[in-house]
């Protein structure tokens, strides 16, 4: 074992110990010149029989990491292999696994457990659709962290693999066969999503329940033989999850996810075929459905049709004289050409953001318009296969989540759709730029400010100025649109009136925020104002923006009185 107060690697001090197993240690060590804590993993080779496998385990599951990113994710920072033993640093996540949780408070919470695991769903399919597939296959309460936020990380990747194509089974087991799907034991088929999806339901069920698949009767009862008052739209997910067959289970984590999202429906047994039904765009998703079965069959009778059906509905969804039939069109055009942008562009431009606002129901049309099936297949699968249109499509919701979603912004959704079109690398240079830092900030707002109990703050205001300046470099009319222009300014002279003093606090001086006011202010006049002709929505927009410049320097006046 590494020893309490030894320095690894040359910078890391090592604290204490906070994790065993029986093949690894995790400690908590300090960066102390850059005064940052992270968690050390290692493993001996004299603590293991099978050292080289567990060590290309340990390979893998750093390799694998090192290109990912996503918010239910760790990050890994270092890897060290000396005096044998092999060290993974990696971030150090406060807070406790779900197996603890389960040890000392017993069967969760139903609303907890259906919340990790839309969670667990969200991280798995963003796993599940990198090129190739990622596969986790060792889900279990033991690897599942909770933050004290309430928010899940998924942790130890030494069992992942990618999915190839042409294997038709895996070469080894490795997992937990307590939650392992029948496939993972040799000779019965290559792991795939639908692996993990088992492994889903295999925790769903010990999280809700508090029985292990280990323990007798060594089966999936129906969770309400347990606990009758438990929802029987979750009964029915958990056993459709936990089926033998792989054919029997969801295809996707994203159809898990609906289920999850939806399931007092599944309660009241209202689900329709469709899998498609929301709130206010319930009439025009059942129609869609049956449009994408006609569609279908027209395109296999007459393809050259397709061009000239898809103008057809774009040209009435433009000239639809109220907002539902419109999102009708354009979701059945979206069908129709899952990889064709234009859809998705319109039905952003034209429905959702003509009042400035994208709403929870428009969101949840988004969600369930990208896991519709088309042709063995889902849309966003469709979509995601132009990765120039995939990215452009992404960049623009990434857009609208981070500024409209309920006239003020979603930062955590507008996150995951702008690292989908980072990952593409696709956009031009000043957009994927632009993408990348908006992503970051919208991964700032839950730390900002805020101390982790070694009392140094997560992410500075300095951090969230540098970021909000570069974002506003440029001519951003230029390289992207008058409209994101417009919006990125606001947004920067909103955060100087809201933050200004937070903002002096970290360093950065009233005259430096009131000279960048200055700065956009003339991008204005000269890449918008002297440049294009305005529409009456382009000028009311503009007047927005110019309030709040002029709010901003109000506060700064203040500010150095």
């Amino acid at each position: 074992m590494l020893e309490i107060g030894s320095i690894v690697g040359g910078k890391y001090k090592v604290l204490n110990v906070i994790g065993q197993g029986g093949m690894s240690t995790v400690y908590l060590a300090m960066n102390e010149r850059a005064n940052k804590q992270w968690a050390i993993k290692e493993v001996r080779e004299d603590a293991v029989t099978n050292f080289q496998l567990v060590k290309q385990s340990l390979i893998t599951e750093t390799e694998l990491l090192k290109t990912l990113s996503h918010p239910y994710l760790p990050s890994i920072v270092d890897v060290i292999e000396e005096d044998g033993r092999f060290l993974i640093v990696m971030d150090y996540i406060e807070g406790n696994t779900l197996e603890r949780a389960l040890d000392y408070l017993g069967p969760q919470p139903q609303e907890y457990v259906i919340e990790w695991g839309i969670q667990l769903c969200d991280v798995l399919e963003y796993l599940h659709t990198r090129e190739p597939a990622i596969i986790y296959r060792d889900l279990k309460p033991s690897n599942i962290m909770l933050r004290p936020n309430g928010t899940i990380t998924l942790i130890d990747f030494g069992t992942a693999r990618e999915y190839k194509e042409e294997n038709t089974g895996d070469t080894s087991y490795l997992g937990t066969r307590d939650y392992a799907a029948p496939e993972q034991f040799g000779g019965m088929g290559q792991t795939d999503a639908r692996t993990d999806i088992y492994c889903l339901g295999a925790t769903m069920y010990h999280l809700v329940t508090g029985h292990s698949p280990s323990e007798p009767p060594y089966e999936f009862k129906p969770i309400r033989d347990w606990n009758p008052s438990l929802s029987p739209g979750l009964e029915h997910i958990i056993e459709k999850c936990v089926q033998s067959n792989p054919e029997d289970r969801y295809n996707s984590c994203a159809e898990v996810m609906y289920d999850l999202q939806n399931y007092l429906e599944l309660d009241k047994g209202y689900r329709k075929e469709a899998k498609l039904s929301v709130t206010l765009f319930a009439t025009v998703l059942i129609i869609c459905f049956l449009a994408t079965v006609t569609a279908i069959d027209s395109h296999s009778k007459a393809k050259t049709m397709e061009k000239d059906i898809f103008t057809k509905i774009m040209a009435d969804a433009k000239a639809a004289d109220n907002e539902l039939t419109a999102a009708e069109l354009y979701t059945q055009a979206i069908i129709d050409q899952p990889n064709n942008p234009e859809g998705y562009l319109e039905l952003l431009d034209n429905v959702f953001l003509r009042d400035d606002s994208l709403t929870k129901d428009e969101d949840e049309l988004i969600r369930q318009i990208m896991i519709t099936p088309v042709e063995n297949s889902t849309v966003e699968k469709r979509l995601a296969q132009d990765k120039d249109v995939y990215a452009e499509v992404a960049y623009r919701y990434g857009l609208a989540y981070f500024y409209y979603y309920n006239e003020t912004g979603n930062k955590q959704m507008a996150a995951k759709w702008f690292q989908l079109a980072t990952s593409q690398r696709r956009l031009p240079k000043a957009r994927q730029e632009r993408a990348s830092r908006l992503g970051k900030i919208s991964q700032y707002y839950a730390t900002i400010g805020k101390e982790s109990k070694s009392g140094d703050k997560e992410v500075s205001y300095m951090d969230f100025w540098n970021d909000l300046v570069a974002i506003a470099d440029g001519n951003i009319t230029e390289s992207d649109n008058l409209v994101t222009a417009l919006v990125i300014y606001k947004e920067l002279a909103v955060q100087i009136y809201d933050n200004a003093n937070k903002f002096k606090s970290d360093g950065v001086g009233a005259q430096e925020m009131a000279d960048e006011l200055d700065y956009i202010e003339r991008h204005i006049e000269e890449d918008i104002v002297k440049v294009h002709e305005l529409t009456q929505s382009d000028k009311d927009q503009l007047t927005e923006t110019r309030n709040a410049i002029a709010s901003a320097l109000t506060v700064l006046e203040n500010l150095g009185k």
